[in-house]
């Protein structure tokens, strides 16, 4: 089962030059699986995820997601579906400071009015699983980047989406906090067979996702898949990076 179907996708930016950003991406995601998108910076990634996200519309192509075009809805219909069908993790956590971590995780359920004894099972569950149980009535700033992003994907998993969409979630994190990040979403997409699309320049973290693809100027450039050895797959990463001419701070030689 498909839950996201890329076809013949290119977006062209309109400026005194026409910049085409995006050229003929054809992509497959399929149910249960975890993909990275990789390439040096302005290679296209984020606006790729852009528009699967539906925040950007494509110029030409078409994009399903579990058989449904977004951008043939009307207004409010996407806006319920972005907040239905979608679950966002950023690299600035996007969380409300003033709010609760708690108040944070249950805000896409609250929109959709659910009832809270439902709202409350769903959270104690999704905190439990995170590992921020006993954060959850502390305030954003009273936290640190590590539980903000766990609070994140909590958020970003609560209403159970078909698709997570994640934008260099390890971006503002140590290495210690990027590992613990990366297995929770490892695990959530084992565990609940949720479907991730991340986008990030870090070869450890795109080392734990079962496939990797590279974008160079706008094209699909190759794609990897993990098979049983992390440690390998990372070195492929790394190998792909490294020869598509990646920014040194992304080839350091660390140890997975």
């Amino acid at each position: 089962m498909e839950t996201l179907k890329v076809k013949n996708l290119s977006k062209v930016y309109d400026g005194k030059v026409a910049y085409k950003a995006l050229s003929d991406i054809d992509l497959t995601i399929e149910q249960g699986e975890f993909v990275g998108i990789m390439g040096p910076s302005g290679s296209g990634k984020t606006t790729l995820l852009n528009m699967v996200s539906t925040i950007d519309q494509p110029t030409s192509g078409s994009i399903l997601i579990n058989g449904k075009d977004p951008f043939r809805l009307k207004h409010n219909d996407l806006a319920l579906f972005r907040r239905r069908e979608l679950g966002f993790v950023f690299q600035d956590f996007n969380l409300l400071p003033t709010l609760t971590v708690e108040e944070n995780i249950v805000l896409p359920l609250t929109l959709d009015g659910m009832k809270v004894k439902v709202m409350q099972e769903r959270v104690d569950a999704v905190a439990k699983k995170l590992g921020i149980t006993e954060i959850l009535k502390k305030r954003i700033y009273e936290i640190s980047g590590g539980q903000a992003q766990r609070t994140a994907i909590a958020r970003a998993t609560i209403h159970q989406p078909q698709l997570i969409l994640a934008d260099e979630p390890t971006g503002n994190l140590d290495s210690k906090s990027s590992r613990a990040v990366m297995e929770m979403l490892e695990s959530i997409n084992k565990k609940d067979n949720a479907t991730m699309m991340m986008v990030t320049h870090d070869a450890i973290a795109a080392s734990y996702c079962n496939r990797v693809i590279f974008i160079k100027d706008g094209k699909l450039f190759n794609e990897i898949h993990r098979g049983d050895n992390r440690q390998a797959f990372f070195q492929k990463i790394i190998d792909v990076l490294s020869f598509l001419g990646g920014d040194s701070h992304d080839l350091s030689s660390i140890r997975v």
